[in-house]
């Protein structure tokens, strides 16, 4: 004989009403998780997808950024580091200037800015979360002078600034880890999780589903890229023959 809690599921199975609101809960719930997560661009104010927070994306960062520099030769002492590490502290100086005037300080408190060219022909560079960049000893001579430099330093750092690295790894999470933690996926899975992070910092290759950089978050660096070069003094005009040179580098 069925008992009562029997007869109660069975109602309740058949009840589509019941099943209608519970969809309604679970979507609910998502759209409340989803707005509680959103955080905005500065300058664009495109609203994105952040999971992780700040703290956590930053020491994800510092800890494979250190991991990448012992990996790599790293140049000092010579005319192209130092070069770099100046427009680095230069275009530094002119995002903590706006967001100090656009009350967005806190957004890069735990920042640790830290500059360093790479013994690689890759022309390529990049900046992780919480202001860790790196250059390529290949894209100096597409760079050709400091004012390429900082144009390629602008939008490097104008990624971080979007957080473009923490949306595309909350974007990682939910597609190859089902929505876990950055905590729980690192330590289940650490390898593929740390793979997962250099690519959404932009400093490896394609993982899974992440792709690069999309045409959206190339195009928004760009945006503020230039703005945080011409604050820093340099002439963001310059972008536009850099970005001819790149384009014969990579062949198109």
């Amino acid at each position: 004989m069925p008992s009562f809690r029997d007869s109660k599921l069975k109602a309740h199975n058949r009840n589509p009403r019941s099943a209608i609101c519970n969809l309604k809960f679970l979507v609910s719930a998502l759209c409340l998780v989803t707005l509680l997560a959103c955080a905005r661009v500065p300058v664009t104010g495109r609203r994105t997808l952040n999971l992780i927070s700040e703290s956590q994306i930053n020491q994800t960062s510092f800890q494979q950024y250190g991991n990448f520099l012992k990996e790599h030769q790293v140049v000092t002492g010579t005319a192209e580091s130092r070069m770099v590490a100046d427009v680095g502290g230069r275009i530094q100086k002119a995002v903590e200037k706006y967001m100090l005037e656009n009350n967005l300080q806190d957004k890069i408190a735990g920042y640790e800015w830290e500059y360093n060219l790479v013994a690689d022909e890759q022309v390529n560079a990049f900046c992780m979360p919480g202001g860790k960049v790196v250059f390529y000893q290949g894209i100096m001579p597409v760079c050709q002078d400091e004012n390429g430099v900082a144009v390629v330093m602008g939008h490097e750092v104008a990624h971080a600034i979007a957080e473009h690295g923490n949306e595309r790894m909350s974007q990682g999470l939910i597609v190859q880890f089902g929505g876990a933690a950055l905590s729980q996926a690192l330590a289940e899975k650490p390898q593929q999780a740390q793979q997962l992070a250099m690519a959404a910092f932009g400093a490896g290759t394609s993982v899974g589903v992440l792709l690069p950089y999309s045409r959206l978050h190339e195009s928004e660096a760009d945006h503020l890229g230039l703005i945080f070069m011409a604050m820093a003094g340099y002439n963001p005009e310059g972008a536009v023959a850099f970005w001819k040179r790149m384009a014969q580098k990579s062949e198109g």
